[in-house]
């Protein structure tokens, strides 16, 4: 199914992708009977499809019985410029609910080959509840960024690590007042879909006490992070962090009041951080505290690292990120079952078994990818494939053209 992929990059039509995938299972029901009771004798009647089972969907429809088929499309996130179409990159076929994390990586691995980007991988709820060296992990050893949602249970703050608090996939200061800490926690899917002005208020007032990137991860998994109060420029004052490294008060500086900028870089505007009176002792304090940075293992936050991601959540960046893409998965999954060969027909895909099944998606997945290509390149008109015109045509003069009928007769028709 990667024919269409390789065709369009090698033609140039996936030059402004810049690696955004988005990641979802959809449902592939089959025409079999699912198992059910013999009406005479209460007898449990195996299903022809025994390696199929029930698709439970996000949303409040109905279970549907046959296969889950995880699909990779190429996305595209609001700011990014110039078009492509939009094709599914991956598919694998498995299961309903069996190897999410894992099928989701085999989808990805093949595009590394193709000499396609990485950008930020978007996936859904069920994707953040998958151990880290299922999806996580192997995803950004991939290369690529991670922007997750999570579950009513799951938001607020989920963990520590080197005593920074790991607060919706953020790590953070651990004297962030327990106002911003808390402001996600115990909220609905409503209150995050719409976020009220003082929900975004709070997620504002959160960024100066998160850790900063210092290093991006290295060949072992390891990401340095560094004090939010330490550097020439720091995002926010601690009289904790003045105390052990011995920071004085800086000189003064003229500042130009009518100057936006110069005003919100000056250390008074910064917020300011209260640590406890009295305070602990320099050996007592954790390691964030004792040092202008950590490094974060890949094991150092367990299976909490499923929750880590590169985007501090429902900020804007998050918001530009995470929703344009999630539209863009569900659009290709109901292009894909709206099409002319519907991936949701069972009438479509009359064999049994998962490998059969699988062949037939894929053909289908790849003919869609085909129709998908088409009708991007009729409606963007790519400059190397503008209609052709007349000068295009090779004409043959009108004297070089033989007009008289063939002399040699041909053979009769065959008798009836």
């Amino acid at each position: 199914m990667l024919t269409p992929v390789r065709w369009g990059k090698g033609r140039g039509y996936l030059t402004s992708f810049r690696g955004d995938v988005g990641i979802d299972t959809t449902a592939v029901p089959v025409f079999a009977r699912p198992p059910r009771a013999r009406r005479s004798t209460g007898e449990m009647i195996a299903s022809t499809e025994i390696t199929a089972g029930w698709h439970h969907s996000a949303g409040n429809g109905p279970p549907e019985y046959g296969y889950s088929a995880t699909l990779t499309v190429a996305a595209r996130t609001r700011p990014a410029s110039g078009s492509f179409p939009q094709l599914a990159l991956g598919l694998v076929l498995d299961t309903p609910h069996k190897r999410i994390g894992a099928n989701a990586i085999t989808t990805l691995k093949p595009l590394a080959a193709l000499g396609l980007p990485t950008g930020f991988a978007v996936v859904d709820r069920a994707y953040t509840d998958q151990q880290p060296g299922h999806f996580a992990q192997p995803a950004r050893q991939l290369g690529y960024q991670l922007a997750l949602d999570y579950k009513v249970d799951q938001r607020g703050v989920q963990g520590s690590a080197h005593g920074a608090l790991l607060i919706d996939g953020s790590l953070a200061c651990p004297l962030m007042p327990d106002r911003l800490a808390q402001a996600t926690t115990g909220l609905d899917d409503a209150a995050i879909r719409t976020p009220s002005d003082e929900l975004a208020a709070l997620i504002t007032a959160r960024e100066p006490y998160l850790l900063r990137l210092k290093q991006s991860t290295n060949a072992g998994g390891a990401i340095r992070f560094q004090c939010p109060a330490a550097d020439t420029s720091p995002s926010l004052t601690c009289p904790r962090f003045d105390r052990l490294h011995q920071r004085g008060p800086l000189r003064p500086a003229a500042v130009d009041l009518t100057d936006a900028r110069q005003r919100a870089a000056h250390l008074a505007a910064k917020p300011r951080v209260l640590p406890p009176q009295p305070d602990l002792k320099a050996g007592e304090l954790p390691k964030i505290c004792r040092q202008h940075t950590i490094t974060l293992g890949k094991d150092d936050l367990g299976h909490l690292d499923k929750f880590r991601q590169d985007l501090p959540y429902l900020t804007p960046a998050w918001i530009r990120t995470y929703k344009p893409v999630r539209a863009n998965t569900e659009g290709i999954n109901g292009r894909l079952k709206g099409h002319d060969l519907d991936l949701g027909d069972p009438k479509t895909r009359l064999a049994h078994g998962r490998v059969a099944q699988t062949i037939l998606v894929a053909l289908l997945v790849t003919v869609a990818d085909d129709h998908f290509l088409d009708q991007w390149r009729h409606t963007q008109q790519p400059p190397d494939e503008a209609a052709a015109t007349s000068t295009d045509i090779l004409e043959i003069p009108t004297e070089h053209v033989d007009r008289a009928p063939p002399t040699v007769r041909s053979r009769p028709p065959p008798a009836p």
